[in-house]
C-alpha cells in the first residue's frame, strides 16, 4: 500500500486552506463555531457556553497509548487536550479537563510548535480531543504547521455536538473523524450532558463526517489512515440508547462503520446526584449493547478496553 498523504496537504496547495482560516475566524464574531451557536463575539473578548475566546487553551499534549488500536499503533497518538469541552456530561470522568480553565491559552503559532513536536516525536496522527469549540484556532494551527512540513493524519476527536457550519471548514483537512454518540434521546441527553437536541445534532454530524472521509482504512500495519471511527459508552440501565445508536450507524451510514462500544464507565465528578448513573457498568448491560451491535448488522466491533488509561 502507498504511504497516504494527508487531505490537509492537498489543501494547503490549493490555497484553500488559507480560504478556510479566514472564514472560520469570521464566524467567531457571531459564534456559530459548535452547535450551541451561542452567538457572542468572542474576536471582542465575549465568551459564551465554553468560556473560551480568541485563544484556544490547551491543557495537555503528548504520545498517547491509550487510543484505540488503529489510532495509538507502537508510537501512539499526538493528543492535544482542549479546555472547556462543549459538552456537560455529570458523569464525565476528565472532568478537571473539560470542564475548567486547567491549562495555557496558546496562539496557533503554539499549537502548531506542538503539533510539530509531536510528529517528530514519533506520533502517527495529531490527535485533537474536545475540539469542537475552537475550529478556528485549529485551522490556523494546521495552516502554520503545515508551512513547516506537518505530513502526518488529522484525528477531529469530539463529543459530536458539532457545527455544520465548521465541519464544511473542516473538509478536506480533517483525515479520520471519531466523534462519540452519547445518547439516542434528547431529554437523556439534556439530563445527563445538559445539551439540547444531542440525537439530531450528532446524527447530522456523524453523517457528514461519513461523507467527508468515508469508513475507515487502514495501512498495512492496521494503522488508521482515514475515516470514521465511533466511540459510544455503554451507560448503565441502557440510559445512552444503544440500540437508537447502533440502528442509525448500519441503516444510515454503513455496517462497516468502526465502532468502539466502551464499557469502561465508572461514577465520576456529578454522578452521585443521579443514583441511576452512581454506580458501575454491569457485565450484562454491556453483553446486552454488544448484541444490539451484532443484531443491527455492524461489523467492526471494537469491545475491547484502552490498553492503557493516561491521565493528563
Amino acid at each position: 500500500m502507498s504511504e497516504y498523504r494527508p487531505a490537509y496537504l492537498k489543501t494547503f496547495e490549493s490555497g484553500d486552506l488559507n480560504t478556510k482560516v479566514n472564514q472560520a475566524y469570521e464566524h467567531l464574531s457571531i459564534c456559530d463555531v459548535c452547535a450551541w451557536e451561542c452567538p457572542v463575539d468572542r474576536r471582542a473578548g465575549q465568551i459564551g457556553v465554553c468560556r473560551t475566546g480568541v485563544l484556544a487553551r490547551v491543557s495537555s499534549y503528548g504520545p498517547h497509548m491509550g487510543e484505540e488500536d488503529p489510532l495509538r499503533g507502537w508510537r501512539g497518538s499526538g493528543t492535544i487536550f482542549f479546555t472547556r469541552c462543549n459538552l456537560r456530561c455529570q458523569y464525565c470522568q476528565n472532568h478537571d479537563i473539560s470542564q475548567t480553565d486547567r491549562g495555557d491559552e496558546m496562539e496557533p503559532e503554539q499549537v502548531a510548535r506542538i503539533m510539530l513536536e509531536l510528529q517528530t516525536m514519533g506520533c502517527h496522527n495529531i490527535n485533537f480531543v474536545s475540539p469542537s469549540h475552537v475550529v478556528p484556532q485549529i485551522l490556523a494551527a494546521v495552516l502554520i504547521a503545515t508551512q513547516a512540513g506537518l505530513k502526518i493524519p488529522l484525528v477531529y476527536n469530539t463529543g459530536g455536538y458539532d457545527s455544520m457550519v465548521m465541519l464544511k471548514l473542516l473538509d478536506g483537512v480533517i483525515d479520520i473523524y471519531m466523534p462519540d454518540m452519547k445518547y439516542g434521546d434528547p431529554a437523556t441527553a439534556r439530563k445527563y450532558s445538559k445539551i439540547r437536541n444531542y440525537p439530531q445534532t450528532n446524527q447530522a454530524a456523524v453523517k457528514e463526517m461519513h461523507r467527508q472521509v468515508g469508513n475507515l482504512v487502514l495501512d498495512d500495519k492496521g494503522v488508521a489512515q482515514r475515516g470514521l471511527l465511533v466511540r459510544h459508552l455503554v451507560l448503565p440501565a441502557g440510559l445512552a440508547g444503544t440500540e437508537e445508536v447502533v440502528r442509525f450507524l448500519a441503516g444510515e451510514i454503513s455496517t462497516e462503520t468502526y465502532l468502539n462500544l466502551m464499557d469502561q464507565y465508572r461514577p465520576a465528578y456529578k454522578s452521585h446526584l443521579y443514583p441511576e448513573v452512581n454506580r458501575g457498568l454491569r457485565n450484562e448491560e454491556f453483553q446486552s449493547a454488544v448484541e444490539a451491535a451484532t443484531a443491527a448488522g455492524l461489523n467492526r466491533l471494537d469491545q475491547r478496553k484502552p490498553k492503557f488509561w493516561l491521565n493528563f
